[in-house]
């Protein structure tokens, strides 16, 4: 029996062994991410905890002999007592590194039957968003304990695939350049070079299911299965590329299926079960819409696909609606709001300015974006441009400036085949009082021509 141990401890502990973290070694990982550094523009969220001060003083040591731009976003969700103390500290500790951060009141309340985690994400992820520049990469701290982790609550939650596949090293200008190292390695680093980090009191609360999770099941589960963070890793990175297999057969899928935003019900009806669970998850995640349960999403690809013309089923659940209208389905960002029915998020949000110039990139209330782009080909002289828009919704009885005469907002609405759930979501740009250009569909033709161009894109609200 003694014998036999042997190759069984070597066998667990088979399996290639994460890497010490130092800068070094996060040099060679953002290279490989962003292909070169000098020039680029970083962001670092920032919680002040072990695993964001490992990673934020790595990249000051790296920042000046490497010669690209490094801050720190900080969100305060006010969850706790001691947030602005945290929010304090987090902000000391960037100091000392040379390296400003910026602090993110973005206060949370979560709904009725909400979880405090799911609800601070939620609202995180659209603060950094937010406060990305152009050009800038958004660099995130979570590690291999995390991917770990991820994948267990995904596993526990019933998830397919796409929750399988966990955390992606590299979404869009966000980055997870940490996913190869252990929360260990990122301790030893800071504690070799004597660094102070903040750690978060809700992290040992065990009921939050990721916390119970990395006190008391993965402590065991590596103590049997030393290498389980690598291989389940591993087994992350397959499902990922299966995901992206599934991906391009629903695309292919919806290629003849989408009507602007939204999808052809007499497309879809022609498609087997399996492949239309498929292309509806798709066409959601596009949407940066929470995807359904099981139930639900049997609902749409077979009660509502099969109603009559003439009638409006809707499918809802947390953060998301589905409505058919004629034979083409929508889909919409939800707040949640007391009682059954959720509201869809519409354009009836207060006024705010926009400083084009200092922020090209706006987002809006419904989750929808704004930006003004310079191109040479565009319709819009930027020097004919207000400094400030101030962006509003639709209320009723708009007028829009024509060259001869005057048309209504309604006319221009009803012409783009918009449905009337989301007429209120278009973005109105004014000049003062004057009403000059509506999304990227219109706009006054005194601000036409002009030597320096550019134009407006406008990004609806996910569906």
């Amino acid at each position: 029996m003694k014998r036999a141990a042997a190759p069984l401890r070597a066998a667990r502990q088979r399996g290639a062994r994460p890497p010490s973290f130092s800068s070094a070694w996060l040099y060679a990982r953002l290279r490989r991410l962003t292909g070169k550094l000098r020039g680029a523009r970083l962001c670092v969220a920032y919680s002040g905890g072990a695993d964001s001060t490992a990673l934020l003083a790595a990249l000051a040591a790296l920042r000046t002999r490497h010669g690209f731009e490094l801050r720190a976003l900080h969100v305060n969700h006010q969850l706790q007592a001691g947030a602005d103390a945290m929010a304090a500290a987090a902000r000391r500790s960037a100091r000392q590194l040379r390296v400003h951060c910026e602090l993110l009141q973005e206060p949370v309340r979560p709904a009725r039957g909400e979880s405090p985690e799911a609800a601070a994400r939620t609202v995180r992820n659209a603060a950094l968003q937010r406060e990305l520049r152009v050009g800038e990469w958004l660099l995130l701290a979570q590690h291999l304990d995390d991917q770990f982790e991820t994948v267990l609550l995904q596993l526990l939650r019933g998830a397919g695939l796409a929750g399988l596949a966990a955390m992606p090293e590299a979404a869009g200008y966000t980055l997870r350049p940490l996913l190869g190292v252990k929360r260990s390695s990122l301790h030893e680093y800071l504690r070799r070079r004597g660094l102070p980090w903040h750690d978060d009191p809700s992290n040992q609360d065990e009921r939050f299911d990721r916390n119970y999770l990395r006190r008391r099941v993965a402590p065991l589960l590596e103590a049997r299965w030393p290498a389980a963070a690598v291989t389940i890793a591993r087994s992350a990175g397959l499902a990922a590329e299966a995901q992206q297999l599934l991906e391009t057969l629903a695309d292919q899928s919806l290629s003849n299926a989408v009507d602007g935003s939204a999808l052809q019900v007499a497309v879809l009806r022609r498609l087997t079960p399996a492949a239309c669970h498929n292309a509806l998850r798709r066409w959601l995640a596009l949407r940066a819409l929470p995807l359904p349960d099981q139930r639900r999403l049997q609902e749409i690809a077979g009660p509502m696909l099969r109603a009559r013309h003439d009638s409006q089923p809707q499918v809802a659940w947390p953060g998301a609606l589905v409505r058919r209208h004629g034979d083409l389905l929508y889909a919409l960002a939800t707040l949640a709001a007391p009682g059954p029915a959720p509201v869809a998020l519409a354009g009836g949000a207060a006024p705010r300015l926009w400083d084009w110039r200092l922020q090209p990139r706006l987002l809006l209330p419904d989750g929808g974006q704004l930006e003004l782009r310079i191109d040479e080909a565009g319709p819009l002289s930027l020097s004919a441009l207000p400094d400030q828009f101030e962006i509003r919704f639709r209320l009723g009885g708009e007028r829009l400036a024509a060259r001869h005469g005057q048309q209504s907002l309604k006319r221009l609405l009803q012409e783009r085949h918009l449905p009337p759930w989301l007429r209120s979501s278009v973005p109105l740009l004014y000049a003062g009082e004057r009403l000059v250009a509506v999304a990227d569909w219109w706009c006054e033709p005194a601000l036409q021509g002009g030597t320096v161009r550019g134009r407006l894109v406008w990004q609806p609200p996910p569906g």
